[in-house]
């Protein structure tokens, strides 16, 4: 579903990435470690289409990504893309509910299922009771279990999650894991989950470390 072949990527003198090889399947979640500067984001937008490498191929859902358009990169990301990050990048202005039904309105999605799909999320969430509150009302538990729910809403094939648990408490961050393990693989998506945290990534199926030498796999933690 996603092959990574050759990826190398380099910001003037400094390069970043240097012949990264991933190959993930529907189904599959993978934890990324690395240090903090060795390109794990940078990896993560390659992907996602946001930026694009000096080298190599990203393949996604038989789409080579370097070769379509920018506004073929953006429905990608779109309709086949949950994303999940430390700071949430919940909208402030939008009720719970409203932010977990961006991506269903952003793909067009018709109303009473788009209704349908953000009350089964919050449900599946435990966050029924919540949905019309604001996230300026809400724990930073509370919040990535939203940010998780808006990721997953319009069934993405692709789950990225950068540093998704850095500005939890250990209790959250481990309830908000556990969570999302259980919703991806109800979704039958693939996720990759950026962490600098051994225990977070102890939570995928495969764990790899990025550094110079590429890619490499960290079978301890398994």
């Amino acid at each position: 579903m996603l092959k990574v072949s050759g990826v190398s990527k380099s910001y003037g003198a400094v390069a970043v990435l240097r012949g990264i090889e991933l190959a993930l399947g529907l189904g599959e979640y993978i934890a990324i470690m690395g240090e903090s500067g060795s390109g794990k984001s940078t990896l993560l937008n390659l992907i996602a289409g946001l930026d694009t490498p000096d080298a190599g191929t990203i393949r996604f859902d038989n789409f080579d990504i370097n070769e379509l358009s920018e506004i073929g990169r953006t429905r990608l990301r779109r309709k086949c893309m949950g994303f999940v990050f430390q700071s949430f990048h919940l909208l402030p202005h939008l009720t719970v509910a409203q932010n977990v039904g961006l991506p269903l309105a952003l793909n067009g999605t018709p109303r009473e299922q788009a209704r349908q799909r953000i009350r089964a999320m919050l449900e599946a969430v435990k966050l029924d009771g919540l949905s019309e509150r604001y996230p300026r009302e809400l724990s930073g538990g509370e919040m990535q279990r939203v940010a998780i729910a808006r990721a997953l809403a319009h069934k993405p094939k692709l789950v990225l999650a950068d540093e998704p648990t850095g500005n939890l408490d250990a209790a959250s961050a481990a309830q908000a894991l556990g969570l999302f393990r259980e919703r991806v693989s109800a979704g039958g998506a693939a996720a990759i989950l950026v962490t600098h945290s051994r225990i977070a990534a102890a939570s995928a199926d495969r764990v790899y470390l990025l550094e110079a030498s590429g890619l490499n796999p960290l079978p301890e933690l398994k």
